[in-house]
């Protein structure tokens, strides 16, 4: 797997201060993507063992909220495949920091039904995944106030109420509670 960019203090995808890694390879290809870059599998640098001492050593921060998989398109078979191990790992390094993860594959129909995303590890990575935002993105759907997401057709979910009731569970932003 490859890899656009790491942000190491990121505010705008997900609640808090964040370490946000930003995957390439994405198959969505929606208009007018803010970051069309990453759709090609081979752009950036390679995702070694350095650079995830790199974000482990980021997210070891007291003020880090927690980690942002972010794309490019973290759900791609391939992304999913590098990824899993290392949210293990994260998991049980930080286990009160979060992991958000935006997917333009929706959670009930693609990431939990028969798709093009699914593969050996894709329930094992929801099983990791506190918040997850989905939905790809739509240009004439968008909102410049929505909170963390694009356009309005993208939900943020909470991932592990939302596999425990078996429906969706919207997340409720701190701002909102």
């Amino acid at each position: 797997m490859n890899y656009g960019e790491i942000k190491k203090y990121d505010i705008a995808n997900g609640e808090g201060v964040r370490v946000s890694l930003f995957v390439s390879g994405c198959t969505h290809h929606c208009k007018n993507c803010f970051n069309f870059e990453t759709w090609d599998f081979n752009y950036g640098k390679p995702f070694t063992k350095e650079t995830e001492d790199e974000i482990i050593d980021g997210l070891s921060h007291d003020y880090i909220d927690g980690l942002t998989l972010i794309g490019g398109e973290p759900f791609e078979p391939q992304n999913q495949r590098a990824l899993l191990p290392f949210v293990k790992k994260i998991k049980e390094k930080y286990p009160n920091k979060t992991v958000w993860c935006y997917s333009g594959y929706l959670f009930d129909k693609e990431l939990l039904g028969e798709s093009r995303a699914r593969c050996e590890c894709t329930d094992e990575m929801l099983g990791l995944i506190d918040v997850l935002v989905d939905g790809e993105f739509k240009q004439d759907l968008y909102d410049i106030s929505l909170s963390f997401r694009g356009s309005s057709n993208q939900r943020i979910i909470d991932v592990p109420k939302s596999l425990k009731t078996g429906k969706i569970v919207l997340y409720k932003l701190k701002s909102e509670k």
